[in-house]
């Protein structure tokens, strides 16, 4: 049965769309998740075999690691044979119109997106050869079985010790990195961590205070709700573990003060969650700067070397800043907020790491 070329034509400006995206810093998690949290279930999917599509004829060794996990992440993948868009009806059960409506709304859609930095290589525009290791497999693993289980326990003080390993075994690992990677020149990277729009702008200030911790800087984009982190490589996955294990541990602490309130208490209005989760990532903030300075001297040359390249990087990318507050508007929220963040420990007042 053959079909007009209004089906295909939406397909061949999807891709385009999604090509352009590329060449104005957007990497394929950041458009599935601007398009989750703006359209519908179809449109997200959708998007995702459009970024397969658009993806799929570069060969992977022209093509950036972090490229290839966020494809693997978001499960891009050329599955079908083909014209896309009567596959896509067929494994959604949908009608051709109806795919044919999605496309035409998911094209308007993308063709309203900003520019933003560019911080990786476009797919298949060369060999992609000298990549600089992230967190080592292994210790990895170690991190988020530590993390996971402090995540889940209901118990504060094995919350802390489990949280405190987790930091201390990832900042051990990093500076052990930096002294191993001492005679190669200094390289900062940048990644962009999603967070959920609910209470954004007070989970921002927790990454960033821990982005702070792990020699890195970090902006917020508001009105998207990402953060921007620059860094080192090792030293970002640090940041992104540690950051969402602590967003996971204040939410839950949050929650439970609510669950113990009545109906239509403070515990349980945005002021008191606001004013907790500001508090939260204030004390956090003091006590990662609490931390034992750096004892190994000779780490101090190299880590000034990575400070300098993150800074030139910073302003290279980010050219116009402005600075954000938040007013606190419930002292209860804000003492609970405290109270939770002294009991997730983050690793603070034992023996410092050094990269013996």
């Amino acid at each position: 049965m053959a079909h007009g070329g209004g089906l295909i034509l939406p397909r061949v400006e999807l891709v385009k769309a999604v090509d352009a995206l590329w060449q104005r810093g957007w990497l394929p998690y950041d458009v599935r998740e601007m398009v989750s949290r703006s359209l519908d279930e179809s449109a997200t999917s959708l998007v995702v075999d459009v970024i397969a599509l658009s993806c799929s004829p570069h060969v992977e060794a022209t093509v950036h690691p972090r490229w290839r996990r966020q494809l693997d992440e978001i499960g891009a993948s050329v599955w079908w044979e083909g014209p896309l868009l009567e596959a896509w009806a067929t494994r959604h059960i949908e009608t051709l119109a109806y795919a044919s409506h999605t496309a035409a709304e998911l094209l308007r859609f993308l063709m309203r997106f900003p520019t933003l930095p560019r911080i990786l290589p476009l797919p298949g525009a060369g060999l992609v050869s000298a990549v600089r290791a992230g967190v080592d497999q292994k210790v990895l693993n170690r991190v988020r079985a530590l993390l996971a289980k402090a995540e889940s326990t209901s118990f504060p003080e094995e919350a802390e010790a489990l949280s405190g390993k987790a930091q201390e075994l990832m900042n051990r690992h990093a500076l052990e990195r930096a002294m191993l990677d001492a005679d190669l020149p200094a390289l900062a990277t940048s990644r962009r961590m999603w967070l959920d729009k609910s209470y954004f702008k007070e989970k921002s200030q927790l990454v960033q205070v821990v982005a702070s911790a792990f020699r890195s800087r970090a902006v917020a984009y508001d009105g998207f709700g990402f953060v921007a982190l620059v860094g080192d490589e090792v030293d970002l996955e640090s940041v992104e573990l540690l950051s969402t294990s602590l967003l996971v541990q204040a939410t839950r602490a949050m929650v439970a003060v609510g669950g113990q309130a009545g109906k239509g208490s403070e515990a349980r209005s945005r002021p008191f969650r606001k004013s907790f989760l500001v508090a939260y990532a204030t004390r956090i903030g003091e006590r990662l700067t609490e931390a034992p300075a750096v004892s190994d001297e000779r780490l101090l040359p190299v880590l000034a070397d990575r400070k300098k390249a993150v800074d030139t990087m910073f302003d290279e990318m980010f050219t116009r800043t402005r600075t954000s507050r938040v007013t606190v508007r419930s002292a209860a929220g804000w003492g609970a907020g405290l109270a939770a963040a002294d009991i997730a420990d983050i690793g603070t007042g034992r023996s410092s790491v050094t990269s013996g």
